[in-house]
């Protein structure tokens, strides 16, 4: 379960962040979730509790939106997106692809006091 190291990871970020702000408080993080990251939300969900216990970061809301990876296709030459590894090009059906994006997992904002 990698979730918990990144949660432990994003709540280090989030403290640091919230302190240097002068926060009271965080109430909201926002998280892009890459479709290829291979994060399972539910057991993010959790992990993220838990990483914040005791933390400014404690009791927040956590927001997720998750963004389409992005690939090139050497068989039509377009950027595409997909959603899964293994996925053939939405446009021309090749599998040639070359992944440029949607792995990743990003704290894009924080709502704080």
């Amino acid at each position: 379960m990698h979730e918990l190291s990144l949660c432990l990871s994003m709540a280090e970020l989030i403290e640091q962040q919230a302190r240097q702000h002068n926060a009271q408080r965080v109430t909201k993080v926002w998280l892009e979730i890459g479709a290829l990251a291979c994060i399972e939300e539910q057991a993010l969900r959790f992990s993220f509790s838990s990483a914040v216990r005791g933390t400014l970061a404690e009791n927040s809301e956590l927001l997720l939106s998750q963004l389409p990876a992005k690939a090139w296709c050497w068989d039509c030459g377009l950027s595409v997106e997909i959603n899964r590894h293994a996925t053939p090009c939405p446009h021309c059906g090749g599998c040639r692809l070359d992944i440029a994006s949607g792995d990743s997992l990003r704290i894009r904002q924080l709502e704080i006091e």
